[in-house]
């Protein structure tokens, strides 16, 4: 089984009217406005998941900070989940702190979504070093035995819209304040993956998974070299970051790597099917 753990879905409405979304939504602007960046509908995930032979996505729609828009987006994987029952597992997304966040994450829960995510700490605001503030987020993901996909990024190398300053000893906080919680860190965690081979790390980080998005873009094949020399080959997620790049685009890259056949199915989706029981 093939699952594409990181997918990106917008409503057409909102495809077709973009520009009126990003004057309210700064973090959203910077994203849309990015020379690389491209809109998909949850039919547009469903026919790539066919050309490029994945058997499911894992899909979201964008985290805003306004919880109108995020009830919204949620509705519409919500809706496409139910359309294509054999192909989508939705996430949901929610501003942190607020206090219908709890609810919302319920509710899209109880309507059959199995996480939460893409959240952005900086462009939503996430304070990663203040759980209590956070507890609304993590509490009910921990409660409801869900994941948490967070947006992580290397900080170091060339910038691109998106990547921003956010520590990763802020990562690390968060992720050590709360060992319960199973966390997918988008973008192999920023590079943060690296730092398991400190024994305190790697005993704090049982609980975290990482995620292979627009990693054509960030790294050679030697990324998944280390990832298997660390032995963290299970806890690694196939993920595109469709509609940006195509599943297709990573498969150069793994297949000059020094992963084995019994590698590449972990990632590919034997890992996520784990995490998500399905």
């Amino acid at each position: 089984m093939k699952i594409d753990c990181h997918v990106h879905v917008t409503p057409p409405d909102i495809i077709a009217d973009w520009k009126k979304y990003a004057e309210k939504e700064p973090y959203f602007s910077l994203i849309s406005n990015s020379k690389v960046n491209k809109f998909a509908t949850a039919d547009d995930v469903a026919a790539v998941l066919e050309k490029d032979n994945f058997d499911k996505a894992v899909v979201f729609g964008f985290g805003f900070n306004d919880m109108g828009l995020c009830r919204y987006v949620n509705d519409y994987v919500i809706e496409n989940v139910k359309k294509y029952p054999d192909k989508l597992i939705g996430f949901a997304v929610a501003p942190p702190g607020g206090r219908e966040t709890a609810a919302e994450i319920e509710r899209c829960y109880g309507a059959g979504l199995k996480g939460v995510g893409e959240l952005f700490p900086a462009g939503q605001g996430i304070d990663l070093l203040n759980e209590g503030k956070e507890i609304s987020l993590a509490g009910v993901c921990k409660e409801l035995n869900i994941p948490l996909l967070l947006h992580a990024n290397e900080n170091v190398g060339h910038y691109y819209p998106g990547k921003t300053d956010v520590p990763l000893q802020d990562i690390e906080k968060f992720v050590l304040n709360n060992p319960d919680l199973k966390i997918i860190l988008a973008h192999f965690g920023g590079g943060i993956f690296i730092y398991e081979t400190m024994k305190e790390i790697n005993a704090g980080f049982r609980n975290v998974y990482y995620d292979t998005a627009v990693a054509p873009y960030l790294f050679d094949s030697r990324i998944y070299n280390v990832v298997k020399a660390l032995g963290i080959c299970g806890r690694l997620l196939f993920g595109s970051d469709f509609p940006i790049l195509p599943p297709s685009r990573y498969f150069k890259s793994l297949n000059a790597s020094a992963l084995g056949d019994d590698d590449k199915e972990l990632i590919l989706g034997l890992n996520a099917a784990k995490l998500l029981g399905i």
